[in-house]
């Protein structure tokens, strides 16, 4: 068993690749390897399996793709022709007569959940709408475990919803996983962050 704990900081480019690639060439050998880091887009790249630890309690134990899955909400992200707002609104409209459920997004494009690709695609064209993007968009590694750990948080900046890190999740999207504690006696919950 091996134990790396914090082993790419600091580290320049080649650094990090040259710890990686020995982390992986290690696990690939049979060994067991741990890795304790905080660089979330590190650990996408690296590990094939998390255990996320919080309050000294287990928290996951899963694939990362498992994680993943367990702990965002999946959406398609759908533009219009800029110039064309009403456009916008008449796919909105139609979007979610049909079920799905629509935010606009800062730039202008849309946000949209219950309904899969081929199914906005579809009724783009049925109502004449011009598409010019339809992606599909799945949580980073980092946005999952942000969403996961943010009621097990005892400290909180004061600008992490204007970070869209505390979003809720999409109507019908599932809840993150539980967090350890909660609702037991001794548990602490930091207040809501004052609006405004």
């Amino acid at each position: 068993v091996l134990l790396f704990d914090e082993p790419v900081n600091g580290l320049d480019p080649e650094g990090i690749h040259w710890v990686r690639n020995l982390m992986k060439a290690l696990a690939a050998e049979g060994r067991t390897v741990f890795v304790s880091s905080h660089l979330m887009s590190e650990m996408a790249l690296t590990a094939d399996h998390l255990i996320v630890i919080g309050r000294g309690q287990l928290m996951a134990d899963m694939s990362v793709t498992d994680f993943i899955s367990a702990n965002s909400a999946d959406f398609a992200r759908v533009r219009t022709p800029d110039t064309e707002p009403q456009l916008r609104e008449k796919l909105t409209s139609a979007l979610t007569e049909a079920g799905g459920h629509v935010l606009p997004e800062q730039d202008g494009a849309l946000r949209v959940t219950g309904l899969a690709l081929p199914r906005i695609s579809d009724i783009a064209h049925d109502t004449d709408v011009r598409l010019w993007e339809l992606s599909p968009h799945q949580a980073s590694l980092e946005e999952a475990y942000m969403r996961m750990t943010q009621g097990a948080v005892d400290y909180r900046s004061t600008a992490d919803q204007k970070a869209g890190l505390q979003q809720p999740l999409p109507p019908g999207a599932q809840p993150p996983m539980p967090v350890p504690g909660q609702g037991q006696p001794g548990w602490y919950a930091p207040p809501p962050p004052q609006q405004g």
